[in-house]
């Protein structure tokens, strides 16, 4: 039984349905954190005690999503296994009167019903989300990408289901980057959203696309965050992109086919604290991030900080957390 509490036969007042199902593709070889991820994913790796993939899954079905599907690849069938029960070791921990550690074990088993795909070969991000078809069929669904998330108390998904059911299109998430950076995203053009939409937040329509684009050839500096709430109708675009940018058939471009043919896009610009998990540097900020904002461990662990990178000055680190949360997109709290 999982804890999520969205109904699929629910509606707005649109007459649309809201998207109830994710998909998180996760089939890539994680090249960056070899040889870590020689036999343990990338989406497992540790951020204190709970690996990303936990995160992710946690972000969906705080917002109502109860169905995930998982696209794998060869050498990643553990992550289905955090999601199973664990009887052998609940019986150990039950016998120890552990109730804390109990009850941590068999949380990943009752967050979701958990699905899993295997994508045989990876050729992007749009072929991935493509073997999602016979899962999701003609509905609207989330895609989380496998390697950020953002903070529970700062909600970014709730709002694009919202917005997707109201427009029936194409949803994304943005956050701006130093312009430098646009050769590492996919980069948006945009101009003022419908007023009618604004009260679900900083909503902008979007009015073109192109994949890591160059800083002198970006429209923006308006980068496309790893959260999507796609129309059924998105796997005919993905079957109707030719290969892109790196040889691979790219979601962007299978969601800008769409947006030519008069599918709505749309996107809310976010604000909030987003860790990105995805690069050795990135993770290792999120874990020290998170970490010192631990109640059981983070006043010891800050201290500890504190004296290793400058002789015991508290200031010291938070000024190191606060650059850290200002390059995660997050507010200095």
């Amino acid at each position: 039984m999982s804890e999520h509490s969205a109904n699929p036969s629910a509606a707005t007042a649109t007459g649309r349905s809201r998207a109830v199902k994710a998909v998180i593709p996760a089939a890539g070889l994680a090249t960056r954190f070899l040889p870590a991820t020689k036999a343990v994913p990338k989406e497992l790796l540790p951020v204190v005690d709970r690996p990303v993939l936990q995160y992710i899954v946690e972000e969906a079905t705080q917002a109502g999503i109860g169905d995930v599907l998982l696209i794998t690849g060869r050498g990643k069938t553990s992550m289905v296994d955090h999601f199973d029960r664990r009887p052998d070791l609940e019986a150990r921990l039950e016998s120890k009167g552990d109730a804390e550690r109990l009850a941590a074990v068999r949380r990943p088993s009752e967050l979701a019903e958990i699905y899993t795909c295997r994508q045989p070969e990876q050729l992007g991000l749009g072929h991935a989300v493509g073997y999602a078809e016979s899962h999701v069929g003609d509905q609207p669904f989330a895609v989380l990408l496998g390697d950020e998330f953002v903070k529970p108390s700062e909600p970014l998904l709730p709002a694009m289901l919202e917005l997707q059911a109201r427009t029936g299109g194409i949803v994304l998430a943005f956050f701006e980057v130093d312009p430098a950076e646009t050769k590492r995203y996919g980069i948006a053009s945009v101009e003022a959203a419908e007023p009618e939409l604004t009260d679900i937040g900083e909503v902008v329509k979007v009015t073109g696309m192109v994949e890591k684009p160059k800083p002198e050839d970006a429209p923006s500096n308006l980068a496309v965050l790893g959260r999507y709430v796609l129309p059924g109708r998105i796997f005919d675009a993905i079957r109707r992109t030719e290969p892109g940018s790196g040889g691979e058939i790219q979601l962007t471009d299978a969601m800008e086919l769409l947006r030519t043919e008069g599918v709505p896009v749309h996107a809310i610009v976010y604000r909030g604290t987003r860790y990105d998990t995805g690069m050795p540097l990135g993770y290792l900020q999120t874990v020290v991030q998170l970490a010192c904002e631990r109640e059981d461990l983070g006043a010891e662990f800050r201290k500890w900080l504190a004296e290793f990178v400058n002789n015991g000055d508290e200031t010291v680190t938070e000024a190191i957390l606060n650059g850290m949360r200002e390059a995660s997109g997050g507010p200095n709290t």
